[in-house]
């Protein structure tokens, strides 16, 4: 069954301080977020209602702004505010949340010092992204053509919306190819992530990740390296090049949306689900919990 387009869904969305009917959160076809990619966003998951660490997603879309020159004129606090209220008011409980911000129609051209700063959050339902049984035979990854910039070329630090482009491009090869995703390496040639979530490789009993210093230091590869300490494994961030991969048994993705999901392939080279990548995906799904719904059903 074709999925609803995201324009004629139901509901509210928050927009510009107020909550407006789904089909009505419109822009204007001359907006500068539209035309020359000034438009900051975060993807966001909520379990049992409450939206995984979100105070640390407002403050990136906050620091994602100030890094392409603009400020959002709603404070922190409001923003989580509304989050709450817009999940509460969609019956909401397992769902996917968007706050995206953006430069407004006023001046048109690259100079928009004038325009306003528009915000708007939507949410809608997301259940598990991939059945646990489907998520344990690992995705298949093809190598990107296009690499991840030098960070003194794009302001690899926020997550923009013009930085997704190449990404966009990248996925859709590669699900033309036959595979789930694409692995891109950095203007180097070291391994960097895949088009929307950070990699992680196994060898040894060890967890080898790449230094997030030309790409976005995800939310949920914090978790999930704070996670692996908590279980002693050890983790070491550094420069990784591909053909390493020869060598690594295991291998896995971690984002909002991947969570933690296995990888099988990645081009020519094959991993298998170990027993290390099966226990940081179940840690994090207790993790994700609401800690006062995890006591009350371990009370039960």
């Amino acid at each position: 069954m074709a999925q609803l387009p995201f324009d004629q869904r139901e509901g509210h969305i928050w927009y510009d301080g107020v909550f407006v009917p789904w089909a009505e959160a419109k822009l204007h076809v001359l907006s500068h977020g539209l035309h020359y990619a000034s438009s900051v966003f975060e993807g966001e998951r909520a379990y049992g209602g409450e939206v995984f660490k979100l105070e640390e997603h407002t403050e990136r879309l906050h620091e994602s702004a100030r890094i392409l020159g603009f400020e959002i004129p709603y404070s922190a606090e409001t923003i989580n505010q509304a989050t709450r209220e817009l999940l509460a008011k969609g019956n909401l409980v397992d769902a996917y949340v968007r706050p995206v911000a953006w430069r407004g129609s006023e001046m048109m051209g690259v100079s928009a010092q004038s325009n306003t700063i528009h915000l708007a959050i939507a949410a809608w339902e997301w259940p598990s992204y991939f059945k646990p049984e489907e998520r344990l035979k690992g995705i298949r990854l093809d190598m990107a053509a296009y690499r991840r910039p030098d960070p003194m070329t794009a302001p690899s630090r926020s997550k923009a919306a013009g930085l997704y482009m190449i990404c966009t491009i990248s996925k859709h090869d590669a699900e033309r190819k036959g595979y789930a995703d694409a692995l891109m390496l950095d203007w180097r040639g070291q391994i960097a992530e895949a088009t929307g979530a950070n990699v992680f490789f196994v060898k040894d009993g060890k967890i080898h990740t790449p230094k997030p210093d030309c790409f976005l230091d995800g939310i949920t590869r914090r978790t999930v390296i704070d996670l692996a300490k908590r279980r002693g494994f050890e983790v070491i961030e550094r420069a990784i090049l591909p053909d390493e991969m020869e060598g690594f048994e295991a291998c896995f993705l971690t984002g909002t949306a991947a969570e933690v999901t296995p990888v099988s392939e990645v081009g020519p080279y094959t991993f298998t689900v170990d027993a290390i990548t099966k226990t940081l995906m179940e840690d994090y799904h207790v993790e994700v919990q609401p800690k006062a719904a995890a006591k009350v059903a371990a009370a039960g």
